[in-house]
């Protein structure tokens, strides 16, 4: 027997590792390059672990990521914490979860510096009412109420102008069982300024001031305003209440959430993440018509690409948007509606221009797709919906639109062989025409339903036969 013939010259199988290489097993029974945990850490705070992945379970997904982000807090969390802060003051990622999670991990795990870093940066990465009920929940299950977790906490509520800390005391008022109040009598904040008492006060305490005229205060008179709207008797006067004091959705009594009137007021200042969520709802109650006034103000503000950014609207809550409202039902619920066509376009839009400020690198790419069954299956980035095929696919269109060098590829079976969509034939790839000028759903299709052959990763780096 030839040892060099048997061993170093013929194939190694995926199903073990190369001789002589530092490979590790992964989650598909196979062998990969282990990643470092710094790079861990980026994909777990752009891509989170929520519903797992095709081979690993969201349970286990995360805790073998929290584990990679507790080694890089024991390594530098001074540096941990700033790669979090970055990350999610950029928007990279679809949800803000990921950045709370590892936060309380180093708020609650660190040293002494990791700590204090993790606290300071609160205000940069929890920058909602939500993002801190998140965070306390959090936070609360990995270490007790100490001083230095009370007066980070305190000092989020005292360092927002008294008018913000009104809007988001209204917008914002309780999640994973943790309300404005409780985090109030936790940290006990000494009020930065008498309208930071009043605010306080409401929250805890509430207040009598729902007489006919507004609040004299203009950084309180929004709580008048919500207080009144509890009290109203007619859409046209919640309607009025909502133009008037910029009353947020979350503002409206349940019982006028069904009226064209109060949601054409919502929308004079509605931002652009409210937007995405409720574009069904406009459709469903009727502002949202074709050719419309208010399609035409909602397409505008969804091509909007300097709004985007600013708003830190990533790409795939685009996308999983799109999807959404196109299929004119919800993945939850029972609600249906007939999608308008410039709604939907403009959503198509607002996908491309949620990357304006992606920058090509000027390099030549490949990509190869894997296009078999399995990637209709599970979601990506805790995104319902979402399935891999619909996020590689957007992805391509990503780099076809900002990489003039470009070659996208499946993994298919070898062309005149034999396969299925769910494998069994030779390995090859097939060309996928995905450029700059194909729509999202004809991108999706191109990459459905094609003979799926075995997932041999070394074909884009081999030469043609």
């Amino acid at each position: 027997m030839s040892y060099i013939a048997k061993i170093l010259k013929s194939p190694t199988p995926q199903s073990e590792p190369l001789p002589g290489a530092a490979q590790v097993r992964n989650s598909a029974g196979g062998y990969a390059f282990p990643v470092t945990d710094w790079t861990r850490l980026d994909r777990f705070l752009v891509l989170g672990s929520e519903g797992g992945s095709y081979y690993a379970s969201a349970r286990t997904l995360t805790q073998d990521n929290a584990e990679a982000v507790l080694r890089c807090i024991a390594a530098d969390g001074v540096r941990t914490v700033a790669r979090i802060v970055e990350i999610s003051d950029a928007g990279r990622a679809p949800k803000n979860d990921p950045a709370i999670f590892a936060l309380a991990l180093a708020a609650a795990r660190g040293d002494a510096a990791t700590r204090q870093a993790a606290l300071a940066a609160l205000p940069a990465v929890c920058r909602t009412g939500t993002h801190l009920f998140h965070f306390a929940e959090l936070v609360d299950g990995l270490r007790g109420w100490g001083r230095g977790l009370r007066r980070a906490v305190a000092a989020w509520y005292n360092a927002r102008p008294a008018r913000d800390l009104a809007y988001g005391a209204v917008k914002y008022q309780s999640r994973d069982g943790w309300s404005h109040r409780d985090l109030l009598r936790l940290a006990r904040p000494s009020p930065a300024s008498e309208q930071h008492g009043a605010i306080y006060h409401w929250i805890t305490r509430g207040w009598d001031w729902v007489g006919e005229q507004p609040h004299p205060d203009q950084a309180l008179v929004q709580l008048w305003a919500y207080e009144r709207a509890k009290r109203a008797s007619s859409s046209d006067e919640v309607a009025r209440l909502v133009c008037e004091y910029r009353l947020p959705r979350e503002a409206v009594p349940t019982r006028w959430l069904a009226e064209p009137a109060v949601w054409e007021a919502l929308l004079e200042e509605m931002p652009l993440t409210a937007l995405l969520r409720n574009l069904a709802t406009l459709t469903r109650v009727g502002l949202l018509a074709p050719n419309g006034e208010a399609t035409r103000r909602v397409a505008d503000r969804l091509g909007d690409a300097v709004r985007l950014r600013k708003a830190r609207v990533h790409p795939v809550a685009v996308l999983a948007a799109l999807k959404t409202y196109a299929q004119g039902r919800g993945e939850r619920g029972k609600h249906t509606w007939e999608p308008v066509p410039q709604i939907a376009e403009a959503l198509d839009g607002a996908f491309y221009a949620a990357f304006g400020s992606v920058a090509p690198t000027g390099k030549r790419w490949v990509l190869a797709l894997d296009v078999s069954g399995s990637m209709a299956t599970g979601t990506v980035a805790g995104v319902s919906g979402l399935t891999p095929r619909a996020a590689s696919a957007a992805m391509a269109l990503v780099t076809a639109a900002t990489e003039p060098q470009h070659v996208v590829v499946g993994f298919t079976a070898a062309r005149g062989g034999s396969g299925s969509p769910w494998g069994g034939g030779d390995p090859g790839l097939t060309r996928l025409h995905i450029g700059l000028r194909v729509r999202l759903e004809t991108a999706v299709e191109k990459v459905s339903d094609l003979p799926f052959g075995a997932t041999d990763c070394a074909l884009p780096m081999l030469p043609p036969h």
